[in-house]
């Protein structure tokens, strides 16, 4: 990709495409498993509901619906055991490193747009001394993803324009608010897509298998 293909603008989802919260996440699931005398559930089946959120997370943990009258109190156990250790073992997906370096060097924006509540996502990012221009949570706006309404608030805090913006993600969700957006929507493989999940009529215009591939794309490192 030539210098002036690039985006002026860089954003990306948190979980499941800048860094892998999976096994931080999936301990905290379990711990709540354990709670209830549950055995552990495997990792990767897990890991493929991590982008959907605490509740999925309880459903699949218990097989409590959203409005079971023991749901919210599971989901509040599960996302304080997660609140302990959000970043014990999480870490920025491999190649993205250099990527966002290369880019803070260069005086490049980025930032993240995530359906994360900011108690969560500030200490995973202050932890993993990541250093957004611009970092939105769940809870900072009064609609999230897949409403546009987040992403457009990002580029307005960087400066940039919607239109010269990338916005990176793992979920349908993600490549329906960057379409709505006027962004490029720009899907990744590596993150939490069940393999059951039909990704043909997503509304992507660049898809990429790896961190590395992405990287390579942004900047010559």
């Amino acid at each position: 990709m030539s210098q002036l293909a690039l985006p002026a603008g860089l954003l990306f989802d948190l979980d499941g495409t800048l860094v892998d919260t999976a096994p931080d996440l999936a301990a905290a699931t379990n711990r709540l498993r354990q709670h209830h005398g549950l055995a552990p559930l495997p990792y990767e089946t897990l890991r493929a509901q991590v982008s959907n959120g605490g509740s999925a997370l309880v459903t699949l943990a218990l097989g409590l619906a959203l409005d079971h009258p023991d749901h919210a109190a599971a989901r509040d156990y599960l996302l304080a055991r997660y609140g302990e250790a959000v970043a014990e073992h999480s870490r920025v997906f491999e190649g993205l490193t250099p990527l966002l370096k290369a880019w803070q060097q260069a005086g490049r924006p980025w930032g993240i747009v995530t359906n994360k509540p900011r108690r969560y996502a500030a200490p995973l990012v202050e932890a993993l001394a990541l250093n957004p221009g611009v970092l939105v949570c769940a809870d900072d706006l009064p609609v999230r993803k897949p409403d546009p309404e987040p992403l457009w608030f990002a580029a307005r805090e960087l400066g940039v324009a919607p239109a010269a913006c990338w916005y990176v993600g793992d979920h349908r969700r993600d490549m329906e608010a960057a379409h709505h957006a006027g962004m490029t929507a720009v899907a990744v493989r590596y993150g939490y897509i069940p393999e059951d999940e039909p990704t043909a009529d997503w509304p992507a215009d660049r898809w990429f298998e790896s961190g590395s591939a992405l990287a390579a794309a942004l900047v010559d490192i």
